[in-house]
C-alpha cells in the first residue's frame, strides 16, 4: 500500500485528486491540507511515500515546501495551473509536473511511475534472474537436454570443453564455456574463484587460506590469483567485527 497525502489551498482542486484516487486500491490518503505548514508539521511525524503538491500556495510556495522537506524518500508530483515551473519542479527530482485541469489519463500516468519508483525504494531492484530460476542444458547424450535448478547448484567446474554442473548431489557433464556458465548465473549467489570453479555463495561454510570449503562436499576448491581480491571484497562484505 502507498500511502500519500494532498496539499493544496484550493478545496476543489484537492476534490479532483480525491475522486481520482478513489478507484486506485493500492493508494490510500492518510490527510489532505490547504496550508503547506500544516503539511510539513505532519510529514515531520507520519511517513508518506507521495504527496501531490500544488506549487503556488500562500505561505510557502510547493518548491518551498520541498526544499524544507526533511524526508528524501518522499516521493512528489507537483500540480499547477502555470507551466513555466516545469523546469524547477524537475530540477528538484519530481515524479511528474501536472498542469491544472488534469486530465484522466495524464494523471494515471503519474501515478505509474510514482508505483515503480516507491516500489523499488520498498522492496528493492527486480532481480533478473528471479523468474528464470532453471535452465536448460545440452548433456553428452545427443539431442538430450536436462534441467538445471539453479538454487540446487553446489559449484560450477570447467572440464576444458565441458562444464560440469555439481548440484543436488549429481554432477553433470554439458558442452559449454565456462564464461556462459558466469554470465547465466546471478552474480549475487555465485562467483567464480579460479578459472575453473564457480562456487554458490550460499553453500560456502569457511574460508581455510586459500581455500573456500563448500557444505557437504569434500573437493578441495583453490582461490586463484586472478580472481582472490574480487572473491575477498565481497567476502568483507559479510564480515562481522
Amino acid at each position: 500500500m502507498i500511502n500519500c497525502i494532498i496539499v493544496d489551498d484550493e478545496d476543489h482542486a484537492i476534490e479532483v485528486i480525491q475522486h481520482y484516487l478513489k478507484s486506485i486500491s493500492a493508494i490510500q490518503i492518510l490527510a489532505t491540507f490547504t496550508n503547506p505548514i500544516d503539511a510539513l508539521s505532519f510529514l515531520n511525524s507520519n511517513p508518506v511515500d507521495l504527496i501531490f503538491l500544488d506549487i503556488h500556495m500562500p505561505e510557502i510556495s510547493g518548491i518551498e515546501f520541498i526544499q524544507t522537506m526533511n524526508s528524501k524518500e518522499t516521493q512528489v508530483i507537483l500540480t499547477t495551473a502555470y507551466k513555466e515551473f516545469a523546469t524547477n519542479g524537475f530540477d528538484l527530482d519530481v515524479v511528474d509536473y501536472l498542469v491544472k485541469p488534469i486530465p484522466l489519463i495524464r494523471f494515471l500516468q503519474a501515478i505509474g511511475k510514482a508505483q515503480k519508483i516507491i516500489n523499488i525504494k520498498k522492496l528493492g531492484p527486480p532481480d533478473n534472474h528471479q523468474e528464470n530460476d532453471y535452465f536448460l542444458v545440452k548433456t553428452e547424450a545427443k539431442g538430450k537436454m536436462l534441467k538445471i535448478n539453479i538454487k540446487e547448484i553446489d559449484f560450477v567446474e570447467g572440464m576444458k570443453n565441458y562444464v560440469a554442473f555439481h548440484h543436488n548431489g549429481t554432477r553433470t557433464l554439458a558442452l559449454l564455456a565456462m564464461k556462459d556458465v558466469e554470465d547465466r548465473l546471478p552474480k549475487a549467489k555465485f562467483i567464480r574463484v579460479q578459472k575453473s570453479f564457480i562456487v554458490a555463495l550460499n553453500k560456502i561454510t569457511s574460508i581455510d587460506g586459500n581455500r573456500v570449503i563448500l557444505k557437504g562436499i569434500s573437493a578441495e576448491i583453490l582461490i586463484g590469483e586472478t580472481y582472490r581480491k574480487d572473491f575477498l571484497d565481497m567476502m568483507k562484505q559479510k564480515l562481522l567485527l
